[in-house]
């Protein structure tokens, strides 16, 4: 073998060295990803999950709105992505606690029944406004003394949150979608695709409450949407009554 060929020989084998280190070294980051994404959302591999579907309260028939079901999609597509499995119930078809399979719960108290238990069970310090008579408090957040109002299409509000009993260990957490008109759902949802690493590092598997604003719905949809603040101790402190709330207005 002369010294053309041995240099030949020796460059594919690197190359093969290189491509497979390459190779094992992607591979390791995408597993560690994985069993951080899942352990975040407390969706193991082949784990059983529920996604609890809410009804459009415009209708009179049984209907779940498009962004609804937008939303809906993307936390389909998010439950696919951690090897688990998905069982899609009506918001009045649940008839269990929590902690032993993972939740996704979307839409507010006056369109999904279930909302209104984990509220009343676990968010003592929030309330929402489900009074249908218009009103500029209709569909209002109050948490803690503080109301957000909302101006439909400018201005609107969503509660993002992850919450676990802690009791015992492997407990899997209920995440909930809050929002005052059912894009703010959606723009809660993708909020958490884009961002659940970030939430992951602070958080760990703590309970955490996000007050989430939605700007401009009517011109940008669900994609423009800000960080107002961390209630999770606001909303978990029992509300006292009366209170008199200072308001938001929606700017």
């Amino acid at each position: 073998m002369n010294d053309d060929v041995r240099n030949i020989v020796l460059g594919v084998l690197a190359a093969g060295i290189s491509a497979g280190l390459g190779w094992l070294t992607r591979t390791y980051l995408w597993r560690r990803r994985l069993r951080r994404k899942q352990a975040f959302f407390g969706l193991p591999e082949n784990s059983e999950t529920l996604l609890v579907v809410n009804r459009d309260p415009a209708t009179s028939e049984p209907a779940v709105h498009r962004f609804d079901v937008f939303a809906l999609l993307e936390l389909a597509a998010l439950i696919k992505d951690c090897g688990a499995n998905v069982q899609m119930v009506t918001q009045d078809g649940v008839q269990q606690g929590f902690g032993e399979r993972t939740e996704f719960c979307v839409g507010g108290p006056g369109s999904n029944r279930r909302m209104l238990a984990h509220m009343s069970a676990m968010l003592p310090g929030f309330r929402v406004n489900i009074d249908p008579e218009p009103g500029p408090d209709r569909g209002a957040f109050q948490i803690g003394t503080e109301r957000y109002r909302m101006d439909p299409g400018i201005t609107e509000y969503v509660l993002l949150a992850r919450l676990t009993t802690g009791e015992r260990r492997g407990t899997r957490p209920v995440f909930l979608f809050c929002g005052q008109r059912a894009i703010n759902n959606q723009a809660a949802t993708r909020y958490l695709a884009r961002h659940h690493e970030r939430l992951a590092r602070k958080y760990g598997a703590d309970s955490f409450a996000l007050l989430l604003k939605v700007v401009n719905s009517q011109a940008y949809g669900p994609d423009v949407t800000e960080l107002v603040a961390d209630v999770t101790r606001t909303v978990r402190t029992p509300l006292v009554d009366p209170v008199a709330p200072t308001s938001h207005r929606a700017t």
